[in-house]
């Protein structure tokens, strides 16, 4: 089976709250030297909606050096603003990122022409590999099938959807619906747990922040599935399905993340972007105790 598993990486923090490039490329390290297949920077779990423009230029810059082609590098350039959105995916691209990722424009409800003029604007105008991202819960909307189809058919630039819902049921139609006709526009579930169902179903694998913290029970997972080894993914589930709790610790699932790759050894501040708030004393015990639990090290208290 065709399948990878990309991390949309968390972004490392300074005590004062700016992009800390020195912890990034420890993230970044950390990821590739447990075989991650890919890494997706400034998502949602990147916070891109509060870091300044010039912090997310200087973080791809750096980005961009430091993972040095080892594996594939997605930038989300999203923005409510159409021109800086472009300008900044230009940028992005030109630094050597690999694609960009942008969810459709949020708060008021777009209409499907909307929502169609602004991806085919954004693909004639952006000169690289582009990405939809379907978040429904963020955007008040779903992208359709239908319209990915007939984008994709028409700017060769629009490589596949990183769809963010809750359930298979859009990821199914999706896979149905878009790759019957382009099997090489590429599928990604945006939930971890989602990964094995999604490949099954022909897709392309997961883009979930879980493996920020265990990217060597990600990738396991990932290799497994391209060996066509129906053990080895029944064993990746169960430890995936278990560690899905952490979603469930703190309604703000980034300070949790963040916390939970400190607690497995990676040197970074939890600092997150307002008005995320740290994890409370006894949300940060749940999380050493759910590792504990799933038999991950940890190893920073």
């Amino acid at each position: 089976m065709n399948a990878k598993w990309i991390t949309p990486s968390v972004t490392a923090l300074d005590k004062e709250g700016h992009v800390d490039l020195e912890g990034n490329t420890k993230l970044y390290e950390n990821l590739i030297g447990n075989g991650m297949d890919g890494i997706l920077i400034l998502g949602s779990i990147g916070e891109f909606f509060a870091i300044p423009m010039e912090e997310k230029k200087a973080l791809v810059a750096h980005a961009v050096k430091a993972v040095n082609k080892r594996v594939p590098l997605i930038v989300g350039t999203n923005s409510m603003l159409f021109e800086e959105c472009v300008e900044f995916s230009n940028y992005a691209l030109d630094q050597g990122a690999d694609a960009v990722m942008v969810i459709a424009p949020f708060y008021f409800n777009i209409p499907d022409d909307g929502v169609e003029y602004f991806y085919s604007q954004l693909a004639e105008r952006v000169h690289g590999n582009l990405y939809f991202y379907n978040f429904p819960a963020r955007t008040g909307y779903a992208l359709k099938p239908e319209m990915m189809l007939k984008l994709a058919k028409k700017y060769k630039n629009i490589k596949g959807v990183k769809d963010t819902v809750g359930n298979m049921d859009s990821t199914r139609d999706i896979i149905q619906i878009v790759k019957k006709e382009l099997p090489d526009f590429e599928v990604y579930s945006g939930f971890d747990e989602f990964f094995g169902h999604n490949i099954l179903s022909g897709g392309n694998g997961c883009i979930g922040g879980i493996s920020n913290f265990i990217p060597n029970i990600a990738s396991g997972y990932a290799k497994a599935a391209r060996a066509d080894d129906l053990a080895g993914m029944c064993e990746s589930q169960r430890k995936i399905d278990n560690l899905m709790k952490i979603y469930g610790i703190g309604e703000q699932f980034v300070p949790i993340i963040k916390k939970a790759v400190q607690l497995t050894g990676v040197d970074i501040e939890e600092n997150v972007t307002a008005p995320l708030l740290p994890p409370t004393e006894t949300q940060i015990e749940k999380i050493r105790q759910l590792l504990v639990d799933s038999g991950v090290d940890v190893v920073k208290c």
